[in-house]
């Protein structure tokens, strides 16, 4: 499934290459690990070739990407309303948002990167929230970038572009976005 020299998304870390397979005596036992080097970080990890993969996967491919972009053009299915900013509501969110970074998924990324510029236009994000759309943009740039072979400029440009011109109308719980012409 794997093979060296193969680019994964590593979940919640990045974009990495697998160097080289590593046979190591561990517990008694010789195990084999993939050792990954992140492309953009400087850090190495060995992952067990026969045990848990953590949820490594290879890069999409460039149609995958272009769908995946797709729904940052569309609205979340969650209508917000108050009870959505409260604490207890960030802390029932982040634990979802957190299942899905580790799961991997470009489609499920993108949807969180989504809810949280949404959310961004509605109110100024807490500290944990843009900390996690930091995060989740770096992950987005990571793959889109390496996928596309575009610059991290033009990555940023594209994953910000659908929410540059919304708006919102009507009172909270009942907002609902519009676009303003360019």
């Amino acid at each position: 499934m794997f093979q060296v020299n193969d680019k994964v998304l590593y979940p919640g870390h990045g974009v990495a290459i697998i160097e080289e397979t590593i046979e190591k005596s561990v517990a008694g036992k010789v195990l084999k690990f993939f050792k990954l080097k992140f492309l953009y970080k400087d850090m190495t990890i060995l992952i067990p070739v026969n045990g848990n993969m953590h949820n490594i996967r290879h890069l999409n491919n460039p149609t995958e990407v272009d769908t995946a972009i797709k729904i940052l053009f569309t609205v979340p299915k969650k209508v917000l309303d108050a009870s959505d900013f409260t604490p207890s509501s960030w802390n029932k969110r982040n634990k979802d948002y957190q299942l899905k970074i580790q799961g991997g998924e470009l489609n499920d990324i993108v949807c969180i990167y989504r809810d949280l510029m949404y959310i961004s236009k509605y109110k100024e994000l807490s500290f944990g929230e843009k900390n996690l759309l930091q995060s989740i943009e770096e992950l987005l740039i990571q793959e889109i970038g390496v996928v596309r072979n575009k610059d991290r400029s033009e990555v940023i440009r594209e994953l910000r572009a659908p929410f540059q011109h919304i708006t919102f109308t009507g009172s909270l719980g009942q907002n609902t976005p519009t676009t303003t012409a360019v």
